[in-house]
């Protein structure tokens, strides 16, 4: 799936609704919000959490989380669709307020917007081809193999610093990444665990695939989970997020909709 340069606005109906709905056009990042309006930003290209449907509607476990969030902090909330390499620069320029779309905490990140607590946790793995002759994961092992990671992703950061020898390819979002390993343009790919979990065991291309080696925490390059982010002076929009966040998982809106994305629990 592409990741598009433009950025596409589908608004969320007031929540004193529940009904969601998608604008008729396309409106531009710049388009100016309506008043008390909280502009939420997603990729849209990172599923099972935020990708776009057959219908072009945004779906997904960020997403659904984000409307769950709306609802319980009553934000009148839309989503804008912005590719992942400007998501911090165009958070801190205005042109949205919050991005909702599986973004780790980590230190670099932490140094420029600031985070609610964490809304899920997943590790890093690697994932080869079955059959495989791929023996380990070490720099070592991989020294005369092709390694894949996704631009601008912690995981391309991580190997940059301890894959450094290791010939990389860097695809510019995750559908390509897993295509990438699949056509065997690469042997072997560095994901987050959660999101490969859905084109591993949800997909027929994804069956070629499987994970190797062991979960890989690191919390300097992959933070503490994934949080939301705003700007590090909208101390108050933060701290209704985290209310809220605190709101879903006291009751079951949370874990119901992680129950319609996964088989256990990722809080």
């Amino acid at each position: 799936m592409l990741r598009s340069k433009s950025v596409t606005l589908l608004r969320l109906a007031a929540f004193g609704c529940l009904a969601y709905l998608a604008c008729g056009g396309a409106q531009a990042a710049s388009a100016a919000p309506k008043a008390g309006t909280v502009r939420i930003a997603v990729e849209g290209a990172f599923p099972p959490f935020n990708y776009l449907d057959s219908a072009n509607q945004l779906q997904g476990f960020d997403v659904d989380v984000a409307k769950a969030l709306c609802q319980a902090a009553e934000l009148t909330c839309e989503f804008v669709i912005q590719e992942w390499t400007g998501m911090i620069p165009n958070l801190l320029s205005g042109q949205y307020d919050a991005i909702v779309s599986s973004m780790s905490m980590s230190a670099e990140r932490r140094a420029k917007v600031a985070f609610t607590r964490k809304y899920y946790d997943s590790p890093s793995v690697f994932i080869v081809r079955k059959g495989s002759a791929v023996t380990g994961t070490s720099a070592d092992d991989l020294k005369d193999l092709k390694l894949g990671v996704t631009s601008a992703t912690s995981q391309q950061a991580y190997t940059k610093q301890f894959y450094g020898s290791v010939s990389t390819t860097v695809f510019p979002a995750s559908p390509d990444l897993y295509k990438g390993l699949a056509d065997e343009t690469v042997d072997i790919i560095l994901e987050d665990k959660l999101a490969v979990y859905d084109w591993l065991a949800n997909t027929k291309a994804g069956s070629c695939c499987e994970f190797k080696g062991g979960d890989i925490k690191n919390a300097e390059y992959f933070g503490d989970g994934a949080g939301i982010a705003v700007r590090p002076t909208d101390d108050a929009l933060l701290a209704k997020f985290n209310a809220a966040l605190d709101a879903i998982q006291a009751n079951d809106t949370y874990d119901t909709i992680n129950a319609k994305y996964f088989p256990f629990s990722i809080r």
